[in-house]
């Protein structure tokens, strides 16, 4: 199993690699996000955030090979209808299931809406893939997860 640190260079290097420049401050805090299942290699995800205000969100997600985010919804907050999200493939081929839209395939350049509210997950293939994400506010410690033992923090 990787360390933080080891997934965080990973991470970082995969970035380096598809051309995506951070800042060092922006390279130490690269959530890694294990879901609280402890199978990173199989189930997590490596975030660095942009920007998150009341009103906008951009992040990297970094998927290392055959790596799972797993299904989960952003519901309604406060009177608001819950995140909708954008992903753009940026390096790799994922894998998307989205209740209602069933299974997407995004390769580079590709990119997909994802309505409020709506269950989806999404899986790297082979070769890891790097998912720029444009959101709504980004509201992640109130994901509904359709696992119950998932917990949204970092590991």
């Amino acid at each position: 199993m990787l360390t933080i640190a080891e997934a965080r260079e990973r991470a970082a290097a995969m970035l380096d690699e598809a051309g995506i420049v951070l800042t060092p401050s922006e390279r130490e805090q690269i959530e890694i996000a294990d879901f609280g299942l402890g199978r990173l290699d199989e189930i997590g995800l490596q975030i660095v955030v942009y920007v998150n205000t009341d009103r906008v969100c951009a992040k990297e997600l970094v998927l290392f090979p055959n790596q799972r985010c797993p299904e989960h919804r952003h519901p309604p907050v406060e009177g608001e209808p819950g995140k909708e999200e954008t992903f753009r493939v940026r390096r790799g081929v994922v894998d998307l299931h989205v209740d209602g839209a069933g299974d997407i395939v995004l390769e580079p350049g590709d990119q997909y809406t994802i309505p409020p509210d709506t269950l989806h997950s999404f899986e790297a293939r082979e070769e890891g893939a790097i998912v720029s994400e444009f959101s709504t506010t980004s509201r992640d410690a109130l994901d509904v997860f359709t696992d119950p033992r998932i917990v949204r923090t970092p590991s």
